[in-house]
């Protein structure tokens, strides 16, 4: 006789046939109780913030303002009576102005990343320029705002007083560009060119006129590629100044093919009216010209001047003098990295991926940073500490080592400045 089915086990279904058990939905309503509890709880923020946001550090204030704005998903609208966090009698930046010095002198820097004295040295180079639709304290104040926190346009509209997000936007565009325009000045160095080959004496590097490289900046959505940025190119001298900034390069570009499409090199090359100052002569007899510095990502030519690279043949052994001035190249180089970390650390706007569809403005917002922040450094504002407001996500600027031919005259002006190096290491 044939086995059954055992008494308790069911009988065997099609699996097609069987319906998967409905699992219960889960209950995303809170409570009445715990409702009431947050009601509470965000009155009493409402009410903290609409009395204390004038004596609240920025990053606490934007905090507890996007708290509050996503717990106003989660709970019913607010009785009629009862005044939204940002109403007032006046926009946020007019009631910071009625404050006394003693207590905006030491939040200014805060707010607006450099000092009241500062500011108005900035508001008197630029409000003649603006537009009579625009107040010029409350622009300027606007878009400093924005680049040193990252901003929405709405909350520039909300603080600043101005009539809509599309108001803030505007200001803050034609802020950027007088300052492109007004402070501009502050990125040609010719004049200054005696200051900066001193500077670069003191490291040892003698008629060193600037250290050149690239920064990356990120920008969201496909339009640059997966994990897209553009790259600007930038030279700077031994104070972190920026003495040349191109921007707006997309990253699939090759670093030699933005060198020879950029103003810098056609102001070497074709016009000549830079490096053309006059050779200094070391203690061995050798004259060495005029240069800059470049990454290894450069070709090595008369006036850029790039490290040592190993071949194959060389394997670990390397002479003194190239080690020596491989170990002092990549620590001018660092003068680079170090300027573009304190540039996204002060405005922080530049630490965030920008968006697609106004990519076109996004190298004039980075020259606006560069340029504000050669005039902090002649104002002797100091650098904030480098690791405030900088993006986990920030990529590193790794660049492929050129690999073309060597310019005769650029390698031995490189083996000269080598063998120096390696004699002043050697009398130390």
């Amino acid at each position: 006789m044939a086995a059954g089915p055992s008494r308790g086990n069911p009988s065997p279904k099609n699996p097609s046939t069987i319906r998967k058990a409905k699992k219960p939905k889960r209950q995303n309503r809170l409570t009445p109780q715990l409702l009431s509890l947050l009601s509470s709880a965000t009155s009493a923020a409402y009410s903290f913030l609409i009395h204390s946001d004038l004596l609240l550090l920025p990053s606490q204030s934007l905090s507890l303002e996007s708290l509050l704005s996503c717990l106003s998903y989660l709970l019913p609208p607010p009785p009629p009576t009862r005044t939204p966090f940002h109403v007032s009698s006046s926009p946020w930046f007019h009631r910071f102005l009625t404050l006394p010095p003693s207590v905006t002198d030491t939040l200014w820097a805060h707010h607006f990343r450099m000092s009241k004295p500062t500011f108005s040295r900035l508001l008197s180079a630029l409000s003649p320029s603006l537009p009579f639709s625009l107040h010029p304290e409350s622009s300027l104040a606007a878009a400093l705002f924005r680049l040193s926190h990252g901003v929405s346009y709405k909350t520039l509209a909300l603080r600043f007083g101005f009539p809509s997000s599309a108001d803030a936007c505007r200001a803050f565009y034609i802020v950027c560009k007088l300052i492109n325009e007004k402070l501009g000045n502050l990125l040609d160095f010719e004049a200054d060119i005696n200051r900066i080959v001193v500077g670069f004496g003191w490291i040892s590097l003698p008629n060193c006129c600037g250290v050149l490289g690239f920064g990356r900046f990120g920008v969201d959505g496909e339009l640059m590629g997966l994990n897209g940025s553009i790259l600007v190119q930038a030279l700077v001298d031994s104070e972190g100044k920026f003495l040349d900034v191109s921007a707006g390069w997309p990253c699939t570009m090759k670093p030699e093919t933005i060198l020879r499409q950029a103003k810098l090199f056609l102001r070497v090359e074709e016009s000549t009216e830079l490096l053309n100052g006059p050779c200094y002569k070391l203690r061995d007899g050798n004259s060495i010209p005029q240069y800059f510095l470049g990454d290894s990502c450069f070709p090595l030519l008369p006036w850029l001047i790039t490290p040592y690279v190993k071949s194959n043949e060389e394997g670990n052994s390397f002479g003194s003098p190239k080690r020596e001035f491989n170990a002092t190249h990549s620590r001018a180089m660092e003068l680079v990295s170090t300027a573009f970390r304190r540039l996204r650390s002060r405005w922080q706007l530049l630490s965030k991926k920008w968006k697609a569809e106004s990519l076109e403005f996004f190298p004039v917002v980075i020259v606006t940073g560069c340029l504000l922040h050669n005039f902090m450094i002649q104002w002797s504002e100091l650098p904030l500490d480098e690791n405030v407001g900088c993006s986990s996500e920030e990529e590193a600027v790794a660049l492929p080592v050129f690999e073309g031919e060597m310019d005769v005259s650029g390698q031995r002006i490189r083996d000269v400045l080598a063998e120096h190096l390696c004699r002043v290491s050697l009398s130390k």
